[in-house]
């Protein structure tokens, strides 16, 4: 089964992170990836850019628009993804819980709906 691993955290925290530690936080996650890789867990893996380079886009009475940054107020931010396979749920939380970012932010772990075609 595939699943969605959400990477959330507060950007004021990484904010406070001296460069070494980013550095050391960016190796560790890309090591993450490559083992993820190596085991044939990984499909993809990205990191989003900061909330205030989004837009939000609705349709609304055939007309688009478009709003600069995110809609939603929180504090933590969707900083990135890894869309995995795992065999089940217990597994793909196992696999979360391995992300870097876990230890100072959240990871939301969904499964990927299959549409019959």
């Amino acid at each position: 089964m595939k699943y969605l691993c959400q990477v959330w955290f507060e950007s004021a925290t990484l904010e406070a992170m001296s460069k070494e530690e980013k550095e050391t936080l960016d190796r560790d996650s890309l090591a993450y990836d490559e083992r993820l890789v190596e085991s044939g867990h990984m499909i993809v893996a990205e990191a989003l850019q900061s909330p205030r380079s989004a837009v939000t886009v609705r349709m609304r009475n055939g007309e688009i628009l478009a709003t600069d940054g995110p809609y939603a107020e929180t504090k933590e931010q969707l900083g990135g993804f890894i869309l995995i396979n795992a065999k089940d749920l217990n597994e793909a939380i196992r696999i979360a819980g391995g992300i870097p970012l876990a230890k100072m932010g959240s990871i939301e772990v969904r499964p990927i709906h299959s549409f019959d075609k």
